[in-house]
């Protein structure tokens, strides 16, 4: 039996020598898991198990998440930043084949998929995605603070905590003008 299941008492009771039957037993205390007989060997004392608690039923409808999960829904996060911003990489502002732009974590994932949203996804070239690879956020705009200002032109759909981030870095000046760039208004939008 393991030693951790006997209480103190009772294991020396039971392992020492000086407890043979013509000496006196302690009293066992009235929570002990082994109980003493009157032959001295110890016998488990049984209580009644605790009910379980029932489980939980899921609806069987699903439930609405902003996570993605599929190929499908990453696929149609992609279209839907190709047919805003088109062919740009969020980082470099560089243009390139639609076939050729991947998808970037904004916060890195690590494994986890709670990063999966739109509001974390941006598309970048793949020299841009391999070079940030699982970088935090702010030191991949640290190192190069035009990378701040763009994120702020092509990532307006962004979360609030990343853009306000963003504008912290790319300072004011860079903040207004991707402001102004981003109004669909602007006469001179390049």
């Amino acid at each position: 039996m393991p030693w951790r299941y006997f209480n103190s008492k009772l294991a020396r009771l039971a392992h020492n020598s000086w407890a043979l039957p013509d000496h006196p037993v302690p009293s066992v205390p009235e929570k002990a898991i082994f109980q003493v007989t009157h032959d001295h060997t110890l016998q488990p004392v049984t209580t009644p198990r605790r009910p379980r608690r029932p489980r939980r039923r899921t609806s069987a409808a699903p439930r609405l998440t902003s996570v993605p999960t599929s190929r499908n829904a990453y696929q149609a996060t992609r279209e839907w930043l190709l047919s805003r911003h088109g062919s740009v990489c969020a980082y470099c502002e560089r243009r390139f084949d639609a076939e050729l732009m991947t998808l970037d974590h904004v916060t890195p994932r690590r494994g986890q998929t709670a990063y999966d949203r739109r509001d974390n996804l941006v598309l970048c070239c793949p020299a841009c995605n391999a070079q940030k690879a699982d970088q935090p956020f702010l030191a991949f705009l640290l190192a190069r603070r035009a990378r701040a200002a763009s994120l702020l032109r092509y990532g307006e759909h962004l979360s609030p905590m990343l853009l306000q981030l963003a504008r912290e870095i790319a300072g004011p000046e860079a903040s207004a003008r991707a402001s102004r760039l981003a109004d669909p208004d602007y006469p001179y939008a390049d």
